[in-house]
């Protein structure tokens, strides 16, 4: 089964042409690479059965999307202050679940550890400004949520939000459970988008 987000085209078939199902293997890795549609930069990490992929969200990116969907600016400015990633999640395996929960991520950025800014620390903010409730309800499909259950050939894409500025360069450590098993693993030397445009990215 595979489960959507209504992110946007420009994250959908981003997402279809940069993640193509990968063949089984045994090999725990993480690597870098280019998107070759946007530009941006982005992380995948695959295991036997759980796989993560990262792609860089430009600020712009995240404030034009939230804007079209009634939020203020002052609260698209403090969204698009935070790194954010279009984050790709799955069960690989062809039998067992897995489940994940954002909670228990870390991340380490100039020698200090942190935790993620969850989707539900977000609606609060939202909740307590007196943001719109179609604002609101947009943003809780848009963001990943906090805890899912992968059976075989599931996946699910959202956002995701670190407490650091753009550009900043991150370790992200993340763990999820097989059969109820803690698995752990690293994506290292993350870069979040840089508050450029994306004419100012090309190389």
């Amino acid at each position: 089964m595979i489960r959507i987000f209504p992110l946007g085209v420009w994250c959908l078939t981003g997402l279809l042409a940069a993640f193509p199902v990968p063949a089984a293997s045994g090999d725990y890795r993480g690597e870098a690479y280019r998107d070759e549609r946007t530009g941006l930069d982005a992380w995948r990490w695959r295991g036997e059965r759980f796989s993560l992929s990262l792609i860089q969200r430009l600020p712009d990116q995240t404030r034009a999307f939230f804007l079209a969907r009634g939020f203020s600016r002052e609260a698209v400015d403090e969204l698009a202050g935070q790194c954010l990633f279009q984050t790709l999640m799955g069960n690989r395996g062809s039998q067992g679940t897995i489940e994940v929960d954002l909670r228990d991520w870390r991340f380490r950025a100039n020698g200090r550890e942190g935790r993620l800014t969850l989707k539900e620390d977000w609606l609060r903010r939202w909740e307590a400004r007196g943001e719109s409730m179609p604002a609101r309800v947009a943003f809780r499909w848009s963001f990943y949520p906090t805890q899912q259950r992968f059976e075989p050939d599931d996946w699910n894409m959202g956002m995701t939000s670190y407490p650091v500025p753009p550009g900043t360069v991150i370790d992200v450590h993340f763990q999820w459970r097989e059969d109820g098993k803690v698995r752990r693993g690293v994506l290292a030397g993350v870069r979040c988008a840089p508050d450029v445009s994306l004419e100012e990215m090309q190389p």
